[in-house]
């Protein structure tokens, strides 16, 4: 039941974390690209390697933090960075077409789930 409201609290801190960055981006950049986006995206990726290594090195203990920071708030602020660790591990092992099936799958995938779910809407709501 803690590990669930570890989890809860850095769920509810990451999306409001995206909130605000998002709406800063906008406000600096405007919305002629989702730059708010590709700075969660980057600094989620860079924030869950450094949470990586230091658990590997074990400069932190792994429970509750990995709750908390790993899959409650970097998980709601952007779920890119666990992407980006994946390949990243997949590279170190030496899985290079893993790696990059990944890269691939999750690109393709996922923009073509985005369009079918565009297209879905529209077509139910006419």
């Amino acid at each position: 039941m803690v590990s669930i409201l570890w989890v809860g609290l850095g769920g509810a801190l990451g999306a409001s974390s995206r909130f605000l960055v998002s709406e800063w981006s906008v406000a600096v950049f405007g919305r002629g690209f989702p730059y708010g986006t590709l700075m969660v995206n980057v600094l989620g990726s860079l924030a869950m390697g450094v949470f990586l290594a230091a658990m590997s090195q074990e400069l932190i203990a792994p429970v509750p933090w990995r709750q908390l920071i790993a899959i409650g708030f970097l998980g709601a602020f952007t779920t890119f960075s666990t992407f980006s660790v994946d390949t990243l591990l997949l590279f170190q092992h030496g899985e290079t077409v893993k790696a990059l099936l990944n890269v691939g799958l999750n690109l393709a995938l996922c923009l073509s789930a985005a369009a079918m779910g565009a297209w879905l809407l529209a077509r139910i709501t006419g």
